[in-house]
């Protein structure tokens, strides 16, 4: 299954938000959507979801119209949508039935997913008589009711603790591993970095970045090489062996831990032997890459 954004253009009176916008999402693979407030996320996702038309451009799904295609979505808003002074089992139950579910299968599905978020105790209890993180779980247990076929999760892990964030963690690797296209936003970089093989990152309503994430980082300087060792003065000891020739500087900023950058890439194999052949005890060697939050400050920051 394929989700294809097509050259979207979108304006707001005088404000032109999305600029010919394209990128594409496949199922087994998340893809995470990544832009500043204000870049023209939200714009793009309610695009998607068909809750207004582009002015320009098409959403398409394995080639047809969305409208046509007959897949189920599931939306995980940043600004939560389920009314706070009703019951938790009711209102999951009427978000199932208002995506076609009979009210037999939605009470079924909402049993299940309330039990799969650990929150089956709070079925009867108002929405707001729940903690933040509670009420996300809850929200998610909504979103996934009627089992969809694209997922949306903008902002997931806000309000979560770490235990709360480990199972988010493993149903959106559940969701993934059983072929669901999976849209990620996040401010959250780590968190992008662990779950999409592919991003699409604006800026300013245009896309400046797309692709798979590990051949984008492959893009970027990679002469430089973490060293780990159980040498306090590491710096000291590199500088004894004959690496001249290949390390343009060293530098070390905690005991142990030294950055060598070389003056060729390629010579990192070579530099790997030589390391090997001193009476140095590697614990880790490791070619630096950016981070995707240092990317995406490159990409999307301030000019």
């Amino acid at each position: 299954m394929r989700l294809s954004v097509k050259d979207i253009e979108k304006s707001f009176a005088s404000k032109h938000v999305l600029k010919g916008v394209s990128f594409e999402s496949e199922s087994g693979a998340a893809l995470g959507l990544l832009g500043r407030n204000g870049a023209g996320k939200t714009t793009i996702i309610r695009i998607i979801m068909g809750v207004f038309p582009p002015d320009l451009g098409k959403i398409e799904i394995d080639g047809q119209k969305v409208s046509q295609s007959g897949k189920k979505f599931g939306y995980l808003p940043e600004e939560r949508g389920l009314y706070p002074k009703q019951i938790v089992l009711n209102q999951i139950i009427y978000v199932g039935m208002l995506r076609g579910m009979n009210r037999h299968d939605a009470k079924e599905s909402a049993l299940r997913w309330l039990n799969r978020v650990g929150m089956t105790e709070y079925a009867d209890k108002k929405l707001n008589t729940l903690s933040k993180g509670n009420q996300q779980k809850i929200q998610l247990a909504a979103t996934l009711i009627n089992d969809p076929d694209i997922i949306i999760l903008d902002e997931p892990f806000s309000g979560l603790d770490p235990v709360n964030a480990q199972m988010l963690k493993d149903i959106v690797g559940e969701l993934i591993d059983s072929n669901k296209i999976v849209l990620f936003s996040s401010h959250q970089m780590g968190y992008v970095e662990q779950f999409c093989d592919n991003i699409a990152m604006l800026n300013q309503g245009k896309i400046v970045l797309s692709g798979n994430l590990k051949e984008i980082k492959r893009g970027y300087d990679r002469s430089k090489v973490l060293i780990c060792a159980d040498i306090p003065d590491i710096k000291g000891k590199l500088a004894q062996l004959e690496i001249g020739g290949l390390a343009e500087s060293i530098e070390s900023k905690e005991p142990g831990e030294a950055v060598i950058k070389l003056k060729d890439a390629a010579d990192k194999d070579k530099l790997l032997h030589k390391l090997i052949d001193s009476d140095i005890t590697l614990d880790k060697y490791e070619i630096l890459e950016p981070t995707l939050e240092e990317i995406f400050v490159e990409k999307a920051g301030e000019k």
